[in-house]
């Protein structure tokens, strides 16, 4: 394991591993109360699954707005002050008196905030690490997030049941507070990335020019489409069995944690092209036994084993980078971040929407059937891409002569 050892030693990443991991043990922790709470409140599926997974929506709105300031802003000062607000945002969320209505447009502005904080904090890692140590270092991050879910989303069932579902909201709170000391004490400070004013019209400009390569539009495709959907499908697990809700998200994250490790230290260099689509395959399968109406312990299993294909993003975030310029890095990785998260907050409310009409478990295998679709339809469009055109590979045979046409196209 020296290679996950080198990462500590390297300055800084320790204090942003430490800040990006008790955002994630604040969110889980806030949001699983929080999510509780609301279907207490109103009973329904649709309601608590955006209250779960709501601000990835306005990540949207953030993705096409704020994003070309992630490299204009001082990365310390920005993520410190991005967990102060939303310490701020999560101590209003557990005012007693306030109205649903209320609630939501909190989480919207979290969501603004959230857009910006990807790219601050992902385009600060890319410039921590050298390249080549890109995929280890995400990895890491990535199984971070899985033994922080782990412990959030249990720690969190475990104090919705024994303090309240407003307590557990007030803890995540004060976890998003030690996120902001961490930054502000343990990150050295550094300038802007780029220079220049951040507008509206930069972060479409550069927006489009990501957009404009049809292999960066696949893999920014596969990284926000089918892994969404099936966040969808954990969305509802509250509404599915909301005593145990806790203890299946903490599978989820269970199921994460394995498949990042697997991937970013055992699978080698020559098999990640290979199995980038058949693990993402993996993260829907499972997901489809749930028409079967399984029992708590094989729903439990099914979540594990298919929380292992999140492992794949690690492949398609590493294809990302080896077609984004460096110059481009930062907002590349925070368009990623952003749409992801734009689109598990679509899914969940589809998701909520599917299960207020039919059930919690008919929504899950709907989307669940959504999310393998795309992700057979987006392996197919790679391997067409990369196979080379037929007119350059064939010759005609002896007895026959090309048209005209055909030898034009030839020579071109």
């Amino acid at each position: 394991m020296a290679r996950y050892r080198a990462l500590f030693r390297t300055p800084e990443f320790t204090p942003l591993f430490l800040t990006g991991s008790a955002q994630i043990a604040a969110q889980t922790v806030a949001g699983l109360g929080l999510a509780t709470l609301v279907y207490r409140a109103t009973g329904s599926p649709l309601l608590s699954a955006l209250a779960l997974f709501g601000p990835s929506l306005a990540q949207l709105i953030g993705a096409t707005t704020l994003l070309s300031a992630a490299d204009r802003l001082p990365p310390r000062s920005a993520l410190a002050g991005l967990a102060l607000f939303f310490a701020l945002c999560t101590a209003v969320l557990a005012v007693p008196t306030l109205p649903t209505w209320a609630v939501f447009v909190v989480l919207l502005a979290q969501g603004l905030a959230a857009s910006l904080g990807g790219g601050v904090r992902y385009g600060l890692l890319n410039e921590i690490l050298a390249r080549e140590q890109f995929l280890i270092g995400r990895s890491v991050t990535n199984m971070s997030a899985g033994v922080c879910q782990i412990v959030g989303f249990a720690t969190g069932g475990v104090l919705v049941a024994v303090l309240s579902p407003r307590g557990t909201v007030v803890v995540g709170a004060g976890l998003y507070l030690v996120a902001a000391l961490v930054a502000r004490l343990g990150l050295t400070r550094r300038p802007p990335r780029a220079t220049g004013r951040a507008s509206v019209a930069e972060t479409w400009r550069t927006n489009a020019r990501l957009w404009s390569s049809p292999a960066r539009r696949r893999c920014y495709l596969a990284l926000w489409v089918p892994n969404g959907l099936i966040v969808g499908c954990e969305s509802l697990f509250v509404p599915y069995d909301p005593e145990r809700a806790g203890l299946l998200f903490a599978c989820a994250g269970a199921g994460m944690l394995f498949g990042d490790v697997a991937v970013g230290r055992f699978v080698p260099a020559r098999l990640r092209e290979r199995i980038r689509f058949p693990l993402q395959a993996l993260l829907a399968a499972p997901f489809l036994l749930f028409a079967l109406a399984p029992g708590l312990p094989l729903a439990l299993a099914l979540v594990t084993v298919s929380a292992v294909g999140y492992g794949a993003s690690l492949l398609h975030q590493e294809r990302l980078m080896a077609l984004v310029p460096a110059e481009l890095s930062g907002h590349a990785l925070g368009l990623h971040t952003s749409g992801m998260l734009a689109l598990q907050g679509v899914s969940a409310a589809l998701a909520g929407t599917l299960a207020q009409y039919t059930s919690p478990r008919t929504g899950m295998v709907l989307l669940a059937l959504a999310s393998l679709t795309v992700t057979l339809a987006l392996a197919r469009a790679d391997r067409r891409a990369d196979e080379p055109p037929r007119a350059a590979t064939e010759e005609p045979s002896s007895g026959a002569r090309p048209s005209p046409r055909t030898a034009r196209r030839r020579t071109a």
